[in-house]
């Protein structure tokens, strides 16, 4: 597994705006799926997570918007760890165009914090959740 994880994307209608220009808050919800994308690559099972009380919940976002997308862009989130406490992990992802990553769409800092689903207080990760995330960051 690589130290990064690279999750393609379509822009579809609704996706965008009256102008066909993504909204802002979708950035969001891209970063969103790249991240459980690579989760479910590990093998890491969201839906056992929430089974065993964990679940993870954003609790910062530093969002830079650089270049529009737009409706019928191909386009890639590059997600990578750059932080790993016991209970958080800080991710830096960048959106690309896809043919050329080279123009940076819109990058973000997002750190996200495990949490005991049925109080919402923070706790550690499970051991296996934590092993198999330091392999890949």
């Amino acid at each position: 597994m690589s130290t990064e994880f690279t999750w393609p994307i379509k822009v579809y209608y609704e996706d965008t705006d009256a102008g066909g220009v993504v909204y802002y808050a979708n950035y969001l919800k891209f970063f969103e799926r790249a991240r459980s994308e690579w989760l479910n690559a590990m093998g890491l099972d969201q839906a056992e997570l929430l089974e065993q009380d964990i679940a993870f919940a954003v609790k910062k976002a530093e969002v830079d918007y650089v270049h529009p997308a737009r409706l019928n862009d191909d386009i890639e989130v590059i997600s990578k760890i750059t932080e790993m406490r016991g209970a958080s992990l800080t991710f830096e992802q960048v959106l690309f165009k896809s043919e050329k990553q080279q123009q940076i769409l819109c990058q973000a800092t997002i750190k996200v914090v495990c949490l005991k689903l049925a109080s919402f207080t923070p706790c550690r990760m499970p051991a296996a959740v934590k092993e198999e995330l330091q392999r890949v960051s």
